[in-house]
């Protein structure tokens, strides 16, 4: 294979003689250095990488003896030297590159062995501003990883404590030399980071105080699993970024690519409810199916499985609070792709792993804020996240005003509203859903629809209150809420018939409330 520019064969196989080490992170740097000593590879190291392997005794060769030159500017200038990056880029094997050396008196690396300043970790801290972020931008690091990854011919780099293994295990089993596909893994490995580490900075002074939006939307994410399949079994699907953050599987098999979408809308929805009383929402297909808030979590899943009996065979149940054995065996007694909870006690945990077959989660709850990213077009659409429900402003706008149960439901049924997929309508009693009508292309067609799915669940409609997602474009939506037993309405308003819907309820001596805002879910 020939993949030189100036057509010069490669060796598959590189025996390192020469590292270049300088990390931030030292996670396992000891007996990884050790390992490449113990095969006869010389050390070169800087500053706190060599005074941290210099501590276990190892051997190394400061960076200012190569470079002839002394640490600058406090540090900021140590291996940005022709002595180091020569060594990194030079082809081995083209004539001209290794007389430039011999002039010089250079000598090449074959290994590189480069993490960066903790950026992203240090833009998090309480007290950021631009001099601290500046301070943890890297240059000497990036630069040597960029070089070392373009010679990937004749150079490996590593990037992370994680590939330490594959390295040794290569020496170890090619009689000291590292292969060309393994070289060239490492080269997009340390492409992909620095390309994510130039993201972050960018994304930190591209944020303009007056938009909460980026300048700039770009994704840079590390594969973590592929995916059985995708949304069907003949698309090929994977996941990017880090689930660790905000959950952690217990038990069952590996997550699919549906399993997380409807996670993502489950831990979403539940957000909502953090601060109230035990609170259980069932899920299918993104889409609640019951949702309830009672004084126990065993009262909750009750009322909420009542709402539709029905559809949450293989669907999703999450919680607000830890799940104990009562519900436990309450949620086991039907199928359930995963059961979500902030924790479980031992004994529920255990009777939940008796079927093989579920996924147990528990989650941490994260502020909702920043923005989210779709595809569309070639394209990617950005906004900000839609705030929580529970936070928008009621204005009565009837004759009645509601009553405080009413309007309990009303927030309650709104909260729930936020998370159906539109047209959205919701209808509530007693802190529990009635029927849930979702993804419509009428919203009279959503009402009937959870009229109907309340009904069928024996379930009394009468003194209930109506959500909607956005405002009634006509009185009929609503009469009809009316007529299935509503006697409160919530929606953000803002039609050109709001007066004809608001003389609507007041005909029927409903009370309404306006929020001022919508909540679309597409």
């Amino acid at each position: 294979m020939t993949i030189d520019p100036l057509n010069l064969p490669v060796p598959d196989g590189v025996r390192p003689r020469r590292a270049l080490l300088s990390v931030f992170d030292k996670t396992g740097l000891i007996p990884f250095a050790e390992g490449l000593q113990g095969y006869g590879i010389e050390l070169v190291s800087s500053g706190g990488t060599a005074r941290h392997l210099r501590s276990a005794g190892l051997e190394v060769v400061d960076v200012a003896e190569v470079t002839k030159a002394p640490a600058m500017l406090g540090g900021r200038v140590k291996t940005l030297h022709p002595a180091i990056h020569a060594g990194i880029l030079a082809r081995q094997n083209a004539k001209d590159d290794q007389k430039d050396l011999d002039l010089h008196g250079i000598k090449p690396f074959e290994l590189v062995v480069v993490n960066l300043y903790p950026f992203t970790e240090a833009i998090k801290r309480p007290d950021i501003n631009d001099a601290i972020a500046a301070e943890n931008i890297d240059i000497g690091g990036p630069a040597m990883v960029r070089a070392a990854a373009k010679n990937f011919a004749y150079v490996a780099v590593v990037t992370s404590p994680d590939e330490y293994g594959d390295i040794l295990f290569s020496l170890g089993n090619a009689d000291g030399h590292l292969s060309l596909a393994l070289r060239r893994q490492l080269a997009r490995m340390a492409f992909t980071r620095t390309a994510a580490y130039d993201q972050a900075i960018s994304a930190y002074f591209g944020n303009d105080q007056e938009s909460p939006l980026p300048a700039h939307a770009s994704i840079h994410l590390s594969s973590k699993s592929t995916l059985r399949y995708g949304e069907n079994p003949h698309q090929n699907a994977a996941f990017y970024g880090s689930l660790e953050d905000r959950i952690t599987k217990l038990h069952g098999k590996a997550l699919s690519y549906n399993n997380l979408i409807d996670l993502d809308a489950a831990l979403a929805l539940i957000q909502e409810f953090t601060d109230e009383d035990p609170t259980i929402a069932i899920l299918k297909h993104t889409n609640p199916c019951g949702v309830a808030t009672a004084g126990t979590l065993l009262e909750a899943w009750q009322h909420a499985f009542a709402t539709d009996t029905q559809s949450p065979f293989g669907g999703i149940v999450v919680m607000n609070k830890p799940c104990s054995i009562d519900v436990a065996k309450a949620v086991g007694r039907i199928f359930t792709e995963l059961v979500i909870a902030p924790s479980f006690d031992d004994d529920a945990l255990a009777l939940l792993q008796e079927k093989k077959n579920r996924r147990i989660i528990t989650f941490k709850p994260v502020p909702s804020e920043g923005y989210q990213m779709r595809e569309v077009l070639g394209g990617l659409l950005c906004q900000t996240i839609d705030s929580p429900a529970n936070k928008d402003s009621f204005t009565p706008v009837t004759n009645r005003k509601p009553t405080q149960r009413e309007l309990l439901d009303l927030r309650f049924a709104w909260r729930v509203a936020k998370h159906v997929k539109s047209n959205a309508i919701v209808y509530a009693k007693d802190q529990r859903t009635l029927g849930i009508g979702a993804g419509q292309m009428s919203r009279i067609d959503s009402s009937e629809i959870a009229l109907a799915k309340g009904a069928k669940s024996g379930l009394s409609f009468d003194g209930c209150v109506v959500a909607s997602d956005a405002f009634y474009p006509f009185p009929d939506g609503l009469l009809a809420a009316a007529d299935g037993g509503a006697v409160a309405a919530v929606q953000p308003g803002g039609s050109v018939r709001d007066k004809e819907v608001i003389a609507a309820a007041d005909s029927r001596g409903m009370a309404m409330v306006f929020t001022g805002r919508r909540h679309f879910r597409h």
